[in-house]
C-alpha cells in the first residue's frame, strides 16, 4: 500500500489572533517531515464558513506553499468543490500548482457537505450533484484543449484559451471524495479514484472494493473523455505510540472530526461565533454514542496498526490516508506519531505495493473475476444526503458564480 496524511485546518475553541498563523505553519512542517520520512501523499481539504471544524478555505494556497517545502510527496486535492468554483479558475489554479510543484498533483472533486458551505454561493443543497457533473464536462477539456468553449446546463462558457496547462499530460489523477460510501460505485462509474473513510471491517473493505471494481468493470460511463484513475484510498483517524493506551490519549479528539461535520449537517448553519462546537464535543463524548470506538482507527501501538493494515492489504485497498490532525492534537504528538509509524509500520507495507499493482492489473485485464459481495449490510451514512430532489432549473450565469439563480431564496 501507500501511505497519506490528512488535513482539515481543524481549530477547536478557544483561540487567539495568532491560533491560525500557528496551525498553517505546524501543517508545513509536518508535510515537510512527512516528505522527508517517505510518505506518498499529503491531501488537504476544501470548506467554506466552518468554524472549528475547517479552516481550510483556500487549499490551493496551502499546498503551492507545501510544493516549495518537499521534494517528493504527492500534493492532493482532497477535494475542490466545483459547486462553488467556476470551472476555469478551477482549471487555472489546478495547473499553477501542478507547475509549481514540479507535477505532483492529484485532482479531488466534489459538490461541497452542507448548506452552510452551499447557500452563501446561490447553491441549493439538492442541486449539487447536478452542478458537480457538469462542471466536470466543463473543466476537464479545459486541461488539454488550448481554447474551449462550453454550453451546459448550469455553466456556459464562451471560447477562450485557459491558462496555463498543467506539467502533468493531459492533467492530474483523479478523484472522487465519498463521504457516503454508496458513492464508491458512483466513483468507479464515473472512472476515478475513490476518496472515503476506513471500512469498519475486513469483509466491509472486500465488499467495497469489490463492488468498485466490478462497476468499473461493467458500467463504466465518463463525463468526458478523460483518463481514469481506478484507485481506492481510505481515511482513518490515526496516532502511533508505545502503546495502544499512550496513542488513545494523544489522540483523545479525533472524534471531533466526526462529530463537527455531523453537527453542521443536523442544525447549521449557526449564527457566527454563538456555538462552541469543542463545548459541545466534551457533552457528547459522555454519552454512550462518544464513549463507542468503531474498531476501525488506526490509534495504538505499532502491532496494533500493522494488525489492522493488514486486513485493508488483504482488502487490496491502494492507500491509506492517515488522518492525525484532528481536534486538539498536539503538533509533538503528530510529528512523534509519524515518525514512529515511518520507522516501524510503514516500510513493510510500502515494499508489498507491487504486489497490489499486479492484482489490480490482473483484474482490470479481466483475468482475476471478483465475487459479486451486497454492500447493503456495511453502508452507513457518514455526511447527509438531500432530502429534496434537484430542481433542475434553468439558472442565470453570472462570471465566477456557480450556479447562481435569479435572485430569490435557496433551499
Amino acid at each position: 500500500m501507500k501511505f497519506g496524511i490528512f488535513y482539515e485546518h481543524q481549530l477547536p475553541r478557544d483561540w487567539d489572533e495568532n491560533s491560525e498563523h500557528q496551525l498553517m505553519k505546524n501543517s508545513l512542517d509536518q508535510i515537510e517531515l512527512a516528505d522527508q520520512l517517505g510518505f506518498d501523499y499529503a491531501w488537504e481539504v476544501e470548506h467554506h464558513f466552518l468554524e472549528e471544524y475547517s479552516h481550510s478555505s483556500a487549499p490551493e494556497v496551502f499546498l503551492a506553499a507545501a510544493s516549495q517545502r518537499t521534494k517528493n510527496i504527492r500534493l492532493g486535492h482532497g477535494i475542490i468543490q466545483l459547486t462553488t468554483n467556476h470551472p476555469a479558475r478551477v482549471a487555472e489554479k489546478v495547473a499553477t500548482l501542478d507547475l509549481v510543484s514540479d507535477g505532483r498533483v492529484e485532482l479531488g472533486l466534489g459538490e461541497g457537505s452542507s448548506v452552510t458551505e452551499l447557500h452563501p454561493f446561490n447553491l441549493r443543497f439538492r442541486d449539487k450533484r447536478d452542478v458537480w457533473e457538469d462542471a466536470v464536462r466543463c473543466v476537464l477539456p479545459m486541461f488539454w484543449n488550448h481554447g474551449w468553449e462550453y454550453e451546459g446546463e448550469y455553466f456556459k462558457f464562451p471560447l477562450r484559451a485557459v491558462l496555463p496547462k498543467p506539467l502533468q499530460k493531459p492533467y492530474p489523477p483523479l478523484w472522487v471524495a465519498c463521504s457516503q460510501l454508496d458513492t464508491i460505485k458512483y466513483a468507479a462509474h464515473r472512472g476515478m479514484g475513490s476518496l472515503c473513510f476506513k471500512f469498519v471491517s475486513l469483509d466491509a473493505a472486500k465488499a467495497w472494493v469489490h463492488a468498485y471494481y466490478n462497476t468499473y468493470l461493467r458500467s463504466l460511463e465518463k463525463l468526458a473523455d478523460y483518463q481514469t484513475n481506478p484507485n481506492i484510498a481510505v481515511v482513518g483517524g490515526f496516532m502511533c505510540a508505545e502503546t495502544d493506551e499512550e496513542a488513545w490519549q494523544k489522540a483523545d479528539g479525533w472524534t471531533f472530526f466526526q462529530f463537527a461535520l455531523q453537527l453542521y449537517n443536523k442544525e447549521g448553519p449557526f449564527e457566527p461565533g454563538t456555538v462552541n462546537i469543542w463545548e459541545r464535543y466534551q457533552e457528547w463524548k459522555q454519552t454512550p454514542a462518544g464513549q463507542r470506538r468503531s474498531g476501525s482507527e488506526l490509534i495504538g501501538s505499532p502491532d496494533t496498526i500493522r494488525e489492522r493494515l493488514k486486513e485493508l492489504e488483504a482488502a487490496h485497498v491502494d492507500q491509506v490516508i492517515l488522518l492525525n490532525q484532528a481536534g486538539k492534537n498536539t503538533h509533538e504528538d503528530i510529528c512523534s506519531s509519524l515518525e514512529l509509524f515511518a520507522r516501524e509500520v510503514m516500510p513493510e507495507f510500502k515494499e508489498r505495493h507491487a504486489e497490489q499493482e499486479a492484482w489490480k492489473a490482473s483484474v482490470l485485464a479481466g483475468e482475476t473475476i471478483l465475487e459479486d459481495i451486497d454492500t447493503e449490510p456495511f453502508n452507513f451514512a457518514a455526511r447527509g444526503k438531500p432530502s429534496l430532489k434537484s430542481s433542475k432549473e434553468e439558472k442565470n450565469m453570472v462570471a465566477g458564480v456557480t450556479g447562481r439563480p435569479d435572485a430569490q431564496a435557496v433551499d
